[in-house]
This record gives structure tokens, C-alpha cells and sequence, in this order.
């Protein structure tokens, strides 16, 4: 916890390997071994602030699909499947366990963020502000589930932003800083954060806790980091820290084995393999997620499927009387077949950017948990689309082709499969675009052009 600027986030993002740019400096210890990037990915999970999933999964399949690509391979389904039914009862799932993801509510979207990354059962959770957006009731169910996935045996390092007293009271211990980054207080709570209320009212100038108020509120107005400032402009909490029992406590546990010096005791995080998964499992559920979410997103195939029909009837019209032959009509002839092919593929680029673009924000989350392989990814996307295109390009041949005059079963079947073709080189051009340029409107503009 701090003050807005104090950098929590920032830490927590350094610790768990998710910060990218600036300068880091200091070690990142495991079990008393330096640990690597890879087994900082793979021994840890992070809930991220923005609740980021394939919206056209089931709860329990967003659950499954972590728990088989995350959990190593030597571990039998069996226990994969338990892992899923203990996340499902943990975090109070049971009911929605097998309600699509879409539309669901800002809470049970919490829920389900912790426990997609609590399925890859880590030795470390890191939950950045977790009731973020959340009432005061649905704040206290989410940490309520937080609990008692800590008191299964797992570690869980949160930021969280002024909680209520209720939920500050569910904490073993805290870590708290100033703006700036400061180690203002480290240490256990202590039974109702009893540890805490007299470690500040303690510090002279510090106007002890009002009856009945909240501790996390009073004590950031301590050190200036609430609305009231009641003594942080005149005591030095840093300093203060540092002189303190609880300073002297910290040094003493950090040089304790299994901490800074390796352990005989505890071994070294070390993986052989970037991802847990093998290869096979790994196509296996990302082709499998994607085909459902094809079929599931049936607004995205209808309407493509409708356009079709819209096209052909609209072209027929138009070439209904064509007169193949002359010159003229033989080139108005080919013409058309070119419009039209054109205007498939058109409608087929603009109609995948949506469906691409909402999908890229929870491949980043997964590709950053070394989840799978991207070119399983590639796979499941491209694969997913074909039967689509060959379908949606087979019913504007079906009312097109002998509505404009065309004869012939063979050269049906030839305009059928380079129509096809077309269309599927089209849906993967907009893919590329999709996950190339920064956004969907970025993404049609060059489109276009």
C-alpha cells in the first residue's frame, strides 16, 4: 500500500518479471537462488488490474485450458482436472462454472482472473489491485475467495487502494510506502492490524486511531497519503522505520537461509522447458478454443453468411441479362466476376478486425505466462476460419453463378475454390493487420488504402 506515485505497482511488476523498460536494479532471490526470467514465469502468477479473457469460453473451460497449458506436463489430467474443481470451489464458481464469459459481471470477472492464475497452481500470486472497480460488497467476496486461496498454502502479494476495514483485517502483513518509493512500514499485521495501530501511535505527533475508524484510511493520512495529513509533513516515517524493531527484524529474517543464502533444505527453481506444456497439448487447446469460439460467436458467421446472400442476389441483379458473346459482354463479364470477388474479400477483411482485436489483449496476457507457443496460435486462428469462408463463398457461388447465366458443374466448382481462396487470403491479411498496427481503426485505415 502508499500514496498514488509510491511505486507499488511498479514493484510488483519488477518482482513478478512484467516490467519491460527503465533500469532495474538489485537481485530477485528464489529459495536463496537468483532467479531467472523463465522461472520467475513459471513459478508465479499475475492477476493483472484489467480483467483480459477469451470471452467466448465457458468459466470452467478459461480454468481447464490454464491449468493444462500451465501445469507441467508430468502432472496426470486427473489431478489438472482437481486443480480446476478446487479453483471452482475456492473462488465460489460453482454456479456460473459453465456460464459463457461474455457479459458477465465485473466481479465474477475478478474472480475468474484469479482463478485462471491460480489453476496453473504457482507458488506465488501477484494481484494488482484486485477490487478495482468493485462495490463494497463485491470487494469484500473477491478478497474473502483471495483468503482462502492464501490459506491453502499459497503466497499472495497485492497492491489495493484504501480497502475497507473488513477487508484490510484479512491481511497477514504489509509492506507500505511513500511517495517515492520508501519503505514506510514492513511487518505483520497482527490480530484487527493490532501490530500496526501501535507501531504508528508509537510515533510521536501521530494522532492515535479514532474509535471505530478505518485503520488503512487513518494510517495513510499518517504519512500524508489520505485526504487529512495529521503529522506527515513534520515526522520522518522512513527514518523512523529504520531505527524500529520491526527494520531490525527485517535484516535478520532476509539473512536466514532459503531468503538471501541458499537452502539444502529448499532447491533451485530451475526449468528445462520455456513452457510447461508439450507441443501437442498445447495445439490440441488453443485450436480447440478457437473453433468454439467461432461457433459460439454466431453474430460474426451470420452476418458474413448474410452479406453473401446480399451480394449475390445484388450482382445477379445487375448481370442478370449479360450477353457473354460478344467482346463487350465477355468483358463486362469478367469484370463482374472481379467486382465481385472484390467485394467478398472486402467484407471479409473488415468483418474480422473486431473479432481479432478483441482477442489480441488476452494472447498478450497468456503469451506473458509463457502460456503456449504463438504459432499455436497461428494455427488455431487460421484453421478456425476455413470452413467459414469456404461456406459463406459457397452460398454466393450457389445463387450467384447461375444467376448471372453461368453453365457448367466443373467451372462452378473452379469459381467456388479461387473465390474461397480469395476470401481466406483476405480474413488472413486482415488478421495480420489485426495484431500488427496498434488498433482496429488503425487497422482499417491501411486496409483500405
Amino acid at each position: 500500500m502508499g500514496s498514488s506515485g509510491a511505486g507499488k505497482t511498479t514493484l510488483m511488476d519488477v518482482i513478478a518479471g512484467r516490467k519491460t523498460g527503465g533500469k532495474i536494479a538489485g537481485k530477485i532471490l528464489l529459495n536463496g537462488y537468483k532467479a531467472s526470467d523463465l522461472a520467475i514465469r513459471r513459478s508465479t502468477g499475475y492477476c493483472e488490474q484489467m480483467d483480459v479473457h477469451s470471452e467466448a469460453s465457458t468459466f470452467r473451460e478459461a480454468l481447464t485450458f490454464s491449468s493444462f497449458l500451465r501445469q507441467d506436463a508430468s502432472i496426470s489430467d486427473s489431478r489438472k482436472f482437481d486443480s480446476v474443481n478446487e479453483c471452482i470451489e475456492l473462488l465460489g464458481l460453482e454456479d456460473i462454472a459453465d456460464q459463457i464469459i461474455r457479459g458477465s459481471s465485473v466481479e465474477q470477472m475478478k474472480r475468474l482472473t484469479i482463478g485462471v492464475e491460480l489453476a496453473a497452481q504457482p507458488s506465488v500470486i501477484f494481484l494488482d489491485e484486485p477490487t478495482s472497480g468493485l462495490d463494497a460488497r463485491s470487494a469484500k467476496l473477491i478478497m474473502d475467495g483471495v483468503r482462502k486461496v492464501a490459506d491453502s498454502g499459497r503466497t499472495i502479494i497485492c497492491t489495493i487502494h484504501q480497502p475497507s476495514s473488513e477487508v484490510f483485517y484479512l491481511f497477514d502483513s504489509l509492506l507500505l510506502l511513500k511517495r517515492g518509493g520508501e519503505t514506510v512500514f514492513f511487518g505483520d499485521l497482527g490480530k484487527n492490524c493490532r501490530n500496526l495501530i501501535d507501531y504508528f501511535e508509537n510515533i510521536p505527533g501521530v494522532v492515535p486511531l479514532p474509535k471505530g475508524y478505518n485503520p488503512a484510511t487513518w494510517m495513510l493520512e499518517c504519512i500524508g497519503a489520505g485526504v487529512g495529513n495529521t503529522a506527515g509533513n513534520q515526522t520522518d516515517f522512513v527514518e523512523y522505520f529504520k531505527n524500529s524493531p520491526y527494520n531490525e527484524q527485517l535484516v535478520a529474517n532476509m539473512a536466514k537461509e532459503g531468503i538471501t543464502i541458499p537452502s539444502p533444505d529448499l532447491p533451485e527453481m530451475v526449468f528445462g522447458k520455456k513452457r510447461a506444456a508439450d507441443s501437442m497439448t498445447q495445439m490440441k487447446f488453443v485450436v480447440r478454443r478457437y473453433i468454439q469460439m467461432y461457433w459460439r460467436t454466431s453474430a460474426y458467421n451470420l452476418t458474413r453468411m448474410f452479406l453473401a446472400v446480399i451480394l449475390a442476389v445484388l450482382f445477379g441483379l445487375i448481370f442478370v441479362s449479360a450477353d457473354y458473346a460478344s467482346y463487350s459482354g465477355l468483358n463486362s463479364g469478367v469484370g463482374m466476376v472481379f467486382i465481385a470477388a472484390l467485394f467478398n474479400s472486402i467484407m471479409a477483411f473488415q468483418s474480422v478486425l473486431p473479432l481479432s482485436c478483441s482477442e489480441r489483449a488476452s494472447f498478450y496476457r497468456e503469451r506473458a505466462s509463457q502460456t503456449y507457443n504463438a504459432f499455436w496460435y497461428f494455427v488455431g486462428s487460421t484453421l478456425a476460419e476455413i470452413p467459414y469462408c469456404f461456406m459463406s463463398s459457397l452460398i454466393f457461388t450457389v445463387i450467384f453463378y447461375p444467376f448471372v447465366g453461368f453453365q457448367g458443374f466443373v467451372p462452378a466448382v473452379l469459381f467456388w475454390l479461387i473465390l474461397s481462396l480469395s476470401i481466406l487470403m483476405q480474413v488472413y491479411m486482415g488478421m495480420m493487420f489485426a495484431y500488427a498496427l496498434p488498433s482496429e481503426e488503425v487497422a482499417a485505415i491501411i486496409g483500405v488504402l
